[in-house]
C-alpha cells in the first residue's frame, strides 16, 4: 500500500473530473482548535487541529475526484517535510464518501527523505475520519492523506 497510494494519488490529482484543489493554510500554534476546510462538489474535507510550539507553519490541503467520480482524495501536509509544532490533536473528516485508506505521517517526504508513517496505535481511522488516538499519539505531524470511496449511483 506504502508504494501503491501515492501514485494513486498523484493519478487521482492529476486526472480530476472538476480539476483537484490545491489551497495553502497556516496552521498555527497557541493550543487553540483551529479548522480548515475545502469542497470540491458534493464532497469535502476538513481539517481540525490543535498546535503548539514555535509560530505560524504553511500547509497546503489538496482534493480531488477521480475522473470516473469513484474516488475522492484529500491530503493535507508541510511542503517544507517536518512540522516545528507540537500538535496535541488532529482529526480530518470526510463528507460524502467513505475512507477506504488513510495514512498519517511525522515526516512528509521532501529532498531525498521519505515519509514517515505514525505508528498504527498513534491514530485511529473511521468510515469519516482519521484522528489522533488519546494517550498514545506523540505530537508529531506532517502528512494525512484519504482516499475514499464516493456513493455509487446504480441505475
Amino acid at each position: 500500500w506504502a508504494a501503491v497510494v501515492p501514485a494513486a494519488l498523484l493519478c487521482l490529482a492529476a486526472r480530476a473530473a472538476e480539476g483537484p484543489s490545491t489551497a495553502d493554510f497556516d496552521v498555527r500554534p497557541g493550543g487553540e482548535v483551529h479548522s480548515f476546510s475545502r469542497s470540491l462538489g458534493d464532497y469535502s474535507c476538513t481539517f481540525t487541529y490543535s498546535a503548539q510550539g514555535g509560530t505560524n507553519e504553511q500547509w497546503q490541503m489538496n482534493i480531488g475526484v477521480s475522473e470516473d467520480n469513484l474516488l475522492f482524495s484529500c491530503s493535507v501536509w508541510r511542503p517544507q517535510g517536518k512540522s516545528y509544532l507540537f500538535f496535541t490533536q488532529f482529526k480530518a473528516e470526510v463528507k460524502g464518501a467513505k475512507i477506504e485508506y488513510a495514512m498519517a505521517y511525522s515526516q512528509a517526504a521532501v529532498g531525498g527523505q521519505s515519509d514517515v508513517p505514525l505508528k498504527q496505535e498513534e491514530f485511529e481511522i473511521t468510515e469519516t475520519t482519521v484522528s489522533h488516538r488519546e494517550g498514545k499519539f506523540r505530537f508529531e505531524l506532517s502528512k494525512l492523506m484519504i482516499v475514499a470511496k464516493t456513493p455509487r449511483d446504480e441505475l
